[in-house]
């Protein structure tokens, strides 16, 4: 979750937000290259007394200054596709969990393994428990199992919503009478933290999510205890 002065991404948690946050990386990289290189053209073209007031056009500086910002976009447009592509990639997940957004709370179904519901609301400030966060803790986490591929389907009851967690780099829109997808696969135990990322009312910033990332042996017994 976001910490005091963490002014980067998320610690990953995933291997499509590893993956991502590879992406920034590898782009941030390049629009460094081209500010530095632009930077340099401007100052050495200011403080510099070579001109030629006859140069009306030149073929070769054209196809120079365009066959270049293609060349760089393409270095950009190649891993922004295969990522494209492997957020929208489901193969064999071991489980189906579904998420249904409402103003405001949100409600789980695991119904292919067991049929569980429930709904989670932000817990109050008055009941938190000294290891939790004030307006991101819930009453009913989401209890996950670890090394698992988790498809995830988003729908919402009412308005827009948007079902995030951050560290998982996982965002989708839930929307009435749609059924979107995408999948999960969390590398450590741990808690993950998410909120609504869709303005959809009042309360749109008190319907946090809580993700808790377990063992396939603490998740089979959490299965049993409902």
């Amino acid at each position: 979750m976001p910490t005091w002065s963490n002014l980067s991404l998320q610690d990953a948690n995933s291997p499509l937000m590893e993956q991502l946050i590879f992406f920034h990386d590898h782009t941030m990289m390049i629009l460094f290259m081209i500010t530095i290189m632009v930077s340099y053209i401007m100052v050495t073209t200011f403080y510099n007394k070579l001109i030629n007031r006859y140069l009306l056009e030149s073929q070769t500086i054209e196809l120079i200054w365009t066959m270049l910002p293609a060349i760089t976009l393409l270095f950009i447009a190649i891993p922004s596709l295969k990522i494209l592509y492997l957020m929208d990639e489901v193969n064999n997940p071991m489980m189906t969990i579904k998420a249904i957004g409402h103003q405001w709370y949100w409600t789980y179904e695991y119904s292919d393994i067991k049929n569980i519901e429930m709904e989670s609301y932000m817990k109050p400030t008055n009941t938190l428990e000294n290891n939790e966060f004030r307006l991101i803790e819930v009453d009913n986490r989401i209890v996950l199992p670890m090394k698992s591929n988790i498809r995830i389907l988003v729908t919402s009851s009412d308005v827009i919503h948007s079902w995030t967690i951050p560290s998982l780099g996982i965002k989708i829109d839930g929307t009435p009478g749609r059924l979107n997808q995408g999948s999960m696969n969390m590398n450590r135990p741990g808690l993950m933290y998410g909120q609504c990322s869709e303005i959809c009312g009042a309360n749109h910033s008190f319907m946090p999510i809580v993700i808790e990332s377990v063992s396939i042996n603490q998740f089979m017994n959490w299965l049993n205890s409902n």
